[in-house]
């Protein structure tokens, strides 16, 4: 039996078929190459490494880790070390060893468990906006919207590995029903979401949208004018090919920079590896980092965004607090 990633085919947990103890909650952690899927050498796998791997599966963090006894014949071994910063999104993204070993001394292949996620957003168009529900005595149950701000709600979305609180909504349901109060200064205080919860009824249904982790600046003359950069896994510029006006937009309304001005594309010295992002694929409703590739060229997107304007400022000072 094998999970696959919803987000990315490419990676599975594969279940170990042993039946020692009657268990089957251990993992096997394979990768998939052009030579198919193989196990990962114990030696070659750190911490790091394998909170990469629980979030690209869509999990909470590790919660075991530890070589496992394989025979030679259960899988092909991968042959260099990941060298993982622990920020990235996909194993694969990551750096590994630049020599590659024939075999795997210890002949342990990593075992890996990720925790459940306790909070999630549900309903929206990515992992990181929707409707905010909470596990808690086995049973998700969304949450009460009342006294939330954007400065507070950040909580939820640093929780849930993504970036900043955007907006914070409520969302009338038909009749009341059981949902979680969690209150903030417990929070705060160092407590568990769990211990700062009590249920109660109400129809007021907290709604969030957290930006994407996934990072987007403008490297250059202003914050809102020059080389597109984004990092996923490291910082590279981004692509110039097939943005217009009109397709850019949505890039200036991520930086929080008003609306597009100009596009260009910078010839850069020469060839290297830049991120492209297929503008038809965010349009779709998609994820950011779902929508990103790696590409070899030498021009880069360079942008002009219109900026903010005083009112919008104020008005967002005025929102957060």
């Amino acid at each position: 039996m094998g999970l696959v990633s919803t987000h990315n085919p490419r990676r599975r947990i594969h279940t170990d078929g042993s039946n020692l103890e009657k268990r089957n909650d251990r993992r096997r952690l394979e990768v998939k190459s052009n030579q198919g899927w193989s196990s990962v050498c114990e030696a070659d796998f750190d911490q790091q490494d394998a909170e990469v791997v629980c979030r690209e599966l869509g999990c909470g963090p590790p919660s075991v880790f530890q070589g496992r006894l394989y025979g030679d014949v259960e899988a092909l071994m991968w042959t260099r070390e990941f060298q993982c910063e622990g920020h990235e999104f996909a194993l694969l993204d990551c750096r590994s060893s630049g020599s590659a070993r024939n075999s795997c001394s210890s002949r342990k292949a990593v075992g890996l468990t990720c925790s459940e996620p306790d909070i999630r957003l549900v309903g929206g168009n990515s992992r990181c906006a929707g409707t905010l529900e909470m596990k808690h005595l086995r049973e998700w149950r969304p949450m009460i919207a009342y006294g939330w701000t954007l400065k507070k709600a950040a909580i939820f979305c640093e929780h849930l590995d993504c970036g900043a609180a955007i907006s914070v909504g409520g969302r009338t349901e038909s009749s009341e029903r059981s949902v979680w109060a969690i209150f903030y200064n417990c929070v705060q205080s160092g407590s568990s979401l769990q211990e700062c919860a009590l249920l109660v009824s109400s129809d007021d249904i907290l709604t969030l949208t957290c930006s994407e982790r996934l990072e987007l600046r403008l490297v250059g003359e202003s914050r809102c004018a020059a080389t597109v950069e984004l990092e996923q896994g490291e910082w590279r510029p981004v692509s110039a090919e097939g943005w217009t006006l009109k397709k850019a937009a949505v890039l200036c309304e991520r930086l929080d920079c008003g609306s597009a001005v100009s596009v260009e594309a910078r010839i850069e010295p020469s060839i290297h590896s830049l991120w492209n992002i297929d503008d038809a694929c965010v349009q779709s409703g998609s994820s950011l980092r779902d929508c990103v590739s790696s590409i070899h060229s030498d021009e880069s997107l360079s942008l002009t965004c219109s900026g903010k304007s005083i009112s919008d400022i104020i008005y967002d000072i005025i929102r957060v607090w």
